[in-house]
């Protein structure tokens, strides 16, 4: 923790090997029940990028100290997670209440492990984290709804097919706080008001050439093509792909209960990303999979009220990847240029082998793309 607290101190200024390299060998059993081993994986994995990536992709470390690699692979066994920064640690277990008594807004909440980045990096995870939230009543619709089907009950289905329309909603909505405009009014000399400032909580440029290649993982990356050695944990390179948006679960439910059916290429894609949520997530998605065809059920019930309802959530989850991929070009292919441009001294710098893909590897517009147009070819056209 203490490492951890000064995270982005120790990166730029080039001395954080030389802290792990003195590290302790922790022991794992001292840690108590699932939040404190949640919290070390957190911390190690966030100490785990930084080490590998502090002077960036020109000069990775490829070999992960003892010190580090075996409590880092302890801990990620007794979660069933891999060893290796994830979704899950960037956003669902980086963020703490200012004030628990108060609601979970951007100015209440403040993450608890930081790369360098500023602001920037700070409103990228708490963006994130609000996307999350919106999600909570999406996915307690999923729950209703299949229940809904089985028993089946056209009004409960209806009202639950509602509720996750208006959750996709929610979840556009606070993604759009990325580059959110605040509009500071200010009365000049002559009475007359005027905007004067306008900003994003995440700066394209920032997020392309300081915070994005701590996310970057060792499969699919040829800045490190043979992987990451684990000291006294394996022999050979382990490969891992890293931190995504692809990794959370949310979509993944949403697919598998809408019935979005992807290419070969993006949809085993993101089945490899499965492998990096947590057990229990991956279940509900499985548990989502083998439930009764809400489609089947639609058709054949006849019922156009469920159909339309249907057809909004698809389009809602459609505009919604339609936004997204428009917020990745902003803040990937149209930043890039401009971050090979301009060198901040003191840290690692853009990653060129990873220019125009995702932090899990992928070819990232290309494959946005292919998710939102397989989105839209789930609509339903109601037969006869």
């Amino acid at each position: 923790m203490e490492i951890a607290n000064r995270l982005p101190h120790l990166i730029g200024s080039h001395q954080l090997r030389a802290q792990v390299n003195e590290m302790p060998l922790l022991n794992c059993q001292f840690l108590t029940g699932y939040r404190e081993q949640r919290l070390a994986h957190l911390v190690l994995t966030f100490i785990t990028m930084g080490y590998v990536w502090q002077d960036g992709e020109a000069q990775p470390k490829e070999v992960l100290p003892r010190t580090l690699a075996l409590p880092l692979v302890e801990v990620s066994r007794n979660l069933g997670l891999p060893p290796i920064l994830l979704h899950s640690d960037v956003v669902l277990a980086n963020w703490a209440t200012r004030n628990p008594g108060r609601p979970l807004e951007i100015r209440n909440l403040d993450p608890i492990v930081l790369f360098p980045g500023g602001e920037s990096l700070r409103g990228f995870i708490l963006v994130t984290v609000l996307v999350e939230k919106a999600a909570v009543p999406g996915i307690k619709a999923l729950v209703q709804a299949v229940n809904a089907v089985l028993l089946p009950s056209p009004d409960s289905l209806l009202q639950a097919l509602q509720q996750l329309r208006l959750s996709i909603q929610d979840i556009t909505r606070a993604l759009g706080q990325m580059h959110v405009v605040f509009w500071n009014l200010s009365l000049d000399s002559w009475t007359s008001t005027k905007a004067v400032l306008s900003t994003d909580y995440v700066d394209p440029d920032i997020f392309y050439a300081v915070i994005r290649i701590f996310f970057s993982g060792w499969k699919d990356n040829p800045a490190m093509p043979a992987g990451l050695l684990y000291e006294g944990v394996s022999k050979e390179p382990l490969h891992y792909s890293g931190a995504s948006a692809a990794q959370s679960t949310v979509l993944h439910a949403f697919d598998e209960f809408l019935g979005v059916r992807h290419s070969k290429e993006s949809a085993d894609f993101l089945h490899r990303m499965r492998d990096y949520m947590p057990p229990s997530h991956r279940a509900f998605i499985e548990e989502i999979h083998s439930a009764p065809s809400l489609r089947d059920h639609i058709l054949s019930s006849g019922n156009s009220q469920l159909l339309t309802a249907y057809n909004q959530c698809v389009e809602a989850l459609a505009a919604l990847r339609s936004y997204h991929l428009a917020m990745v070009t902003k803040y990937l292919i149209t930043a890039a240029p401009k971050a090979k441009g301009r060198k901040t001294s003191h840290l690692p710098g853009p990653p060129q082998a990873l220019e125009e893909r995702g932090t899990g590897g992928t070819a990232v517009v290309r494959f946005l793309k292919s998710v939102r147009d397989k989105t839209i070819e789930a609509i339903l056209h109601q037969s006869g």
